[in-house]
């Protein structure tokens, strides 16, 4: 069964005067009957909660900039949103469900897996999931990344193959297409190395929380995780049934061939690091190409607070090429720092972070690393 996950952002999902884009939204539906029609399942993460629930609350004034006045709005408008999806869903005998996740969902193993059976399980009565951040209780910011990241990690817990995200503009450009006349649409993307990141800049809309930037991020989650992503632009006519037949439309970031377990991605990229540590080069080429366990003797130095079990960063030469789950605390890190196993047997164990728990971001500088 194929699946596909479709973001839409809150300049797609509304117009300028702050109320539902129906037209946007009864277009983007249309392409969704065609889909489950053809035996697709499809999941849409959808943006606006805020942006018509202060349109409700102010009218045409300024949208405020604090978490709270934000977390409020948005509490005013997901209901707002759902009404306006269920609306041009019902126009194909569709049924939308509701799906609010918030940051706990994806950083609890047990949550995580209890989020992926309940979408599934929507899929399974033939019921479109609608998923947003459950923004008006969150007490952390506001977004994950105007739900681009979101997007991503919801493609990884349905097993999606394509991820498609709706915008404003037409996709990634060689250069910010409002100031530069010669910028050109990049039709595909095979690797999203730093200069792919340098073009897609920061450009964001007037009503979103994201940008172009954030959205690569996301694509760089998801062809990890072997999915398919396209930034394309929502107004397009037929633009998710073009995108899933092959046609070109945007900018198409191709799948990774070798993909993580669902554990391994969720190490990767569902959790949040709360410390990290930092380790020579020895200890970088063992972990990032011979797939070793990061052990004490490569450990130079450790930041942050954390206990076994939680996710943190391990920082090479080059910088960040890896993620984990700590095997011991913080201060136990910190008591073995370059100490061989020798010098502490019996005593504590000198793996910082096994192997099973490690994940590799980057590849080495000899072109030997991989995500494993």
């Amino acid at each position: 069964m194929t699946t596909v996950v479709i973001k839409v952002g809150s300049s797609s999902v509304t117009t300028p005067e702050g109320t539902a884009n129906r037209a946007a939204l009864d277009a983007i539906a249309g392409d969704v009957a065609a889909l489950r029609d053809g035996g697709t399942d499809v999941v849409i993460v959808t943006s606006g909660a805020v942006a018509l629930g202060w349109s409700a609350i102010a009218g045409d004034a300024a949208r405020p900039k604090e978490i709270v006045a934000l977390q409020a709005a948005s509490a005013v408008g997901q209901h707002r949103v759902m009404e306006a999806w269920q609306r041009s869903l019902g126009h194909h005998q569709l049924v939308g469900g509701q799906v609010l996740l918030g940051s706990l969902d994806f950083g609890h193993r047990q949550q995580y897996l209890h989020a992926r059976r309940t979408l599934r399980q929507l899929l399974d009565f033939g019921v479109v999931p609608i998923v947003n951040e459950n923004d008006a209780t969150s007490d952390e910011e506001i977004r994950f990344g105007d739900n681009d990241r979101l997007a991503a990690l919801v493609a990884q817990l349905v097993d999606a193959q394509h991820l498609i995200l709706l915008t404003d503009t037409a996709g990634l450009f060689t250069a910010d297409p409002r100031v530069a006349a010669d910028a050109s649409l990049i039709s595909v993307v095979e690797e999203i190395d730093e200069a792919v990141l340098l073009i897609a800049g920061g450009t964001r809309s007037a009503v979103g929380s994201g940008g172009m930037a954030s959205k690569v991020a996301a694509a760089r989650i998801g062809t990890a995780s072997g999915v398919t992503v396209t930034i394309a632009e929502a107004e397009r006519p037929h633009v998710v049934r073009d995108a899933i037949a092959g046609e070109s439309v945007g900018t198409k970031f191709l799948a990774k061939d070798k993909t993580l377990s669902a554990r391994k991605l969720w190490i990767a990229f569902a959790l949040s690091p709360v410390g990290s540590v930092t380790v020579d080069d020895g200890a970088a080429r063992a972990v990032m190409s011979d797939g070793r366990s990061l052990l004490a003797a490569g450990v130079t130095a450790v930041s942050g607070t954390f206990d076994a079990g939680d996710a943190i960063s391990v920082i090479g030469p080059h910088g960040l090429f890896a993620r984990g789950l700590a095997s011991v605390p913080s201060s136990v890190a910190i008591s073995l720092m370059g100490q061989r196993r020798a010098d502490h047997e019996g005593r504590q164990r000198s793996e910082i972070i096994h192997r099973d728990d490690l994940v590799v971001l980057v590849e080495a500088p000899n072109g030997n690393g991989k995500m494993a």
